[in-house]
């Protein structure tokens, strides 16, 4: 059965790239092999990783659109018809009145996906990429900061520089392909076609002495400690690539990337709105008619704020350039300071004799503006 790489990343056909970004982020952070020590999450973190790789590739997701849907039909031609070799033309190429032809189909798959093998030689395997979370505080997302941690990961073993073979060398050419890395075969007595040989993966060489540091693998897991430079104004959600920190690659392949989420913790107090802070402050019914000075605390330190006589409730000052950090700009956006007047809900004798007293020059104040 063919691979439905949209149903791998839990999204429709016609989802856009950043759709397909953030449910491969997801999928790749539940799915990690190093997550809750799950040995079914290697297997399923590489699926979602292939479905990504393709679709997150505007060629390679049109490719797949057009003919993937058909690479596994039961015993049909693979583009589109009964007989697997009649037609006149098979997706671009024609192969009719062909005797004893020669193609590769390692070059035809190539041609669709990008992938395949030319020459018979094995395409090195890029490394898996690597997720983590990483919490911070309100602070550090508005100024940015250095953070080094501790990952492990998949790196290059030294003795074989990631070959695999004793000190790099020990190697002997493959028995089953006679060290051609291809495998010919005859198809319906017509048409000779060339594909991967099985044994060595295309490579036409097999180790003959294991490398003793890395049992073959090319690779060890150690503990690395990375250091990321997180960006002033980065917001809760965002993630900071770092390219070629990843797992290792295979037979000299490039590293996967590293890709570090960011989780901005809440702060009391502030509430974050794109690049300005809002914050609240109840103030007393008298000095909201009286007027007066209160602490405001924003991410800078605590400052003064003059209410002036006659705030009503609710009343918004601005506190410039106190806000977050404009990512990948220039300057700060504003901490924004609502008052909201608190009026008491029980008063004593005197108290309310004082507002009687106040209320009554009021109402003939009131009077005397008609």
């Amino acid at each position: 059965m063919a691979k439905d790489f949209y149903k791998t990343l839990n999204v429709d056909k016609t989802a856009s790239a950043a759709e397909i970004k953030k449910a491969f982020r997801k999928l790749a952070h539940e799915h990690h092999p190093d997550k809750n020590g799950n040995a079914d999450n290697a297997e399923k973190f590489k699926e979602i990783n292939e479905a990504y790789q393709v679709l997150s590739n505007k060629e390679k997701r049109q490719q797949y659109d057009q003919f993937g849907s058909t690479f596994d039909g039961a015993g049909a031609n693979p583009f589109g018809g009964g007989n697997p070799f009649g037609g006149a033309n098979m997706g671009g190429f024609d192969f009719s009145g062909a005797q004893g032809a020669d193609f590769d189909l390692g070059d035809i798959f190539g041609q669709f996906f990008g992938g395949g093998a030319p020459n018979g030689r094995a395409r090195s395997q890029r490394g898996n990429d690597i997720q983590v979370d990483m919490e911070i505080s309100l602070k550090e997302a508005v100024f940015g900061k250095s953070e080094v941690f501790s990952l492990r990961k998949q790196v290059v073993c030294q003795p074989c520089s990631g070959t695999g073979a004793d000190k790099g060398i020990s190697y002997e050419d493959c028995k089953t392909c006679a060290g051609s890395g291809k495998i010919t075969t005859t198809v319906l007595g017509t048409f000779r076609t060339q594909t991967i040989c099985p044994e060595c993966s295309g490579k036409g060489k097999l180790i003959k002495d294991q490398c003793g540091a890395c049992h073959g693998q090319g690779f060890n897991e150690e503990n690395t400690d990375i250091q990321v430079e997180i960006p002033a104004g980065i917001d809760d959600g965002q993630a900071i690539r770092l390219a070629g920190q990843g797992n290792a690659g295979q037979n000299g392949a490039p590293a996967g990337d590293l890709y570090v989420t960011i989780h901005v913790k809440n702060e009391a107090g502030f509430e974050r709105h794109a690049n300005d802070l809002i914050s609240e402050y109840d103030i007393p019914f008298t000095m909201a008619a009286l007027g007066g000075d209160i602490q405001v605390k924003t991410i800078d330190g605590k400052v003064k704020l003059k209410i002036p006589a006659g705030t009503p409730s609710g009343k918004q000052f601005i506190l410039r350039d106190k806000g977050v950090t404009h990512l990948r700009a220039r300057g700060r956006g504003n901490q924004v300071v609502i008052v909201n007047v608190d009026v008491p809900t029980k008063l004593s004798k005197k108290q309310k004799q004082l507002l009687e007293e106040l209320n009554k020059e009021l109402e003939v104040k009131k009077k005397s503006w008609f």
